[in-house]
């Protein structure tokens, strides 16, 4: 499937990006090859093959000690802010 430029308009302004006149031919053509490619790829049959629970199945991976790497700095920045109260900044209200 070939996106036309109208289509990419519309992409841009649902994802709120700023795509330049210069660069919209450039994301036409890119996003008209992921779309093909990933219309090439849902037309693989999958009916046979079994789901996986884990993609590294009979591998271990390596995996870093679950140790804490930052110290809890609460407050060091609460000390700056101009009202706290019970751990909580306070800020004044915007709705009413």
């Amino acid at each position: 499937m070939n996106l036309i430029r109208r289509d990419v308009e519309n992409i841009a302004h649902l994802a709120r990006l700023r795509i330049t006149e210069a660069e919209l031919p450039d994301y036409v053509d890119r996003l008209s090859k992921i779309v093909t490619f990933v219309e090439q790829l849902n037309t693989v049959d999958t009916a046979d093959v079994e789901p996986m629970a884990h993609p590294l199945a009979d591998q271990v991976q390596r995996m870093r000690p679950d140790e804490p790497v930052e110290m809890d700095d609460r407050e060091k920045y609460q000390r700056n802010a101009p009202k706290v109260e019970a751990g909580l900044y306070l800020v004044p209200k915007v709705i009413e």
